[in-house]
């Protein structure tokens, strides 16, 4: 089997492991990446509705869910939006701001390959695809050897950027989690994460037919809340406010949402029980819901259908309802529709500035392998681009 040496091989051509490969090629070393895949970077292909969410301006390490939350400032401070932007328009990709700091190609998200592509050719980085690692060895001299369907590699550094469980039908492996118990390295247990809920049975009888249906909401678990949109689907919720608390919540606990943020329900019910109208509980609702989200609500037995026929305890009661409504989900549509793994390697085998094993010399994780795990937003990408960074700086 034939036999190559480089300076560093880089496991995984996602977003991470293409911005390790491309920094560490500009700092003249020899750089191979190896992606089991046919195709580079399909993660980011399918990101953003095929338009790539690549970062997001409010980036801090408060976006990211791990252990230690401190761990990501460091990479996060040398490898900035900014920085990435730059790139983006260097290579005269347009891109707007959606929400929140979230910016989006206007065009498509192969355009951000494209661009990754380009760098790492004019880094001299090598690219080799459908590349399967049977094995990882270390020589006596301490040098790492992979045997792989191209051949046996050996190198001084490895990084590892396999990324994590999430949309196995693209290619997601535990491969990573894999490598580091081979080498001693402690992983935090990993979960589904920004994935969507899933009801038990009642509630998925009570609220039956409304897929589809959306509400501005407040969604909150142990103790981080988003105001953002809910969605109603076949199987529970979803949308960006559910996905964001999905990655704080764990199996048993329940969410809170405030289905009427910024509305005194209250207030609104006793108004219209003061003028005297026969208005139903229903129609006051859909002034601030959706009409069959409002209707499904007021099924509920016990509510009077006129408003004037509310007691203060009543009103009370509904209004508190609807502004904290407590569920406990059933579970979550787990891997299959997670847009990101939470856990990974513990951030406490590795060095925050350079990504690389404490104990394993040469050895690096970056990206989402580890346990940081970002908000929705474009805040996951910002890691992979700044750990990345981080460890083709050093190694």
């Amino acid at each position: 089997m034939a036999q190559e040496t480089a300076d560093a091989v880089i496991v995984g051509a996602g977003a991470a492991g293409l911005m390790c490969a491309i920094e560490a090629g500009k700092r003249g070393r020899r750089v191979v990446v190896l992606e089991h895949s046919p195709w580079i970077a399909r993660k980011i292909l399918i990101s953003g509705g095929g338009r790539c969410n690549f970062t997001n301006r409010h980036t801090t390490a408060e976006n990211f869910v791990s252990r230690n939350p401190h761990f990501a400032k460091s990479a996060l401070a040398r490898y900035t939006p900014r920085d990435f932007i730059a790139m983006v328009e260097r290579h005269g990709i347009a891109y707007h701001e959606k929400t929140l700091g979230q910016l989006f190609c206007d065009g498509a998200a192969s355009e951000i390959v494209r661009m990754l592509e380009a760098e790492c050719a004019s880094a001299g980085v090598r690219i080799e695809t459908a590349c399967e690692v049977a094995r990882i060895g270390q020589t006596h001299g301490g040098r790492f050897q992979l045997e792989t369907s191209r051949g046996v590699f050996q190198c001084a550094a490895l990084a590892i950027a396999t990324g994590g469980l999430s949309i196995p039908k693209i290619g997601a492996t535990p491969f990573g989690y894999a490598v580091a118990r081979q080498f001693g390295l402690n992983t935090v247990e990993c979960y589904p994460g920004l994935v969507p809920f899933t009801f038990g049975a009642a509630e998925r009888q009570r609220f039956a037919g409304l897929a589809g249906v959306s509400a501005d909401v407040t969604a909150g678990a142990a103790g981080h809340a988003f105001r953002e949109k809910l969605l109603f689907t076949h199987l529970g919720l979803s949308g960006p406010a559910i996905l964001q608390v999905s990655s704080y919540w764990r199996a048993g606990e329940y969410v809170e949402i405030d289905l009427l943020p910024g509305v005194d329900f209250a207030a609104a019910l006793a108004a219209c029980r003061a003028a005297g109208a026969r208005t139903e509980v229903r129609t006051v609702l859909a002034r601030y819901l959706p009409k069959r989200l409002a209707d499904r609500w007021c099924q509920v037995p016990g509510v009077s259908p006129a408003v004037v026929a509310l007691s203060d305890r009543e009103v009370a009661a509904m209004a508190a309802g609807l502004h904290a409504w407590r569920v406990q989900p059933a579970g979550t549509e787990g891997y299959a529709k997670a847009e990101v793994t939470g856990g990974g390697v513990d951030t406490g085998e590795l060095s925050s500035k350079t990504m690389e094993c404490r104990d394993v010399p040469g050895l690096y994780f970056i990206g989402e392998v580890v346990d940081v795990t970002g908000q929705l937003g474009g805040f996951n990408f910002q890691w992979a681009w700044a750990s990345g960074a981080a460890a083709g700086r050093a190694l």
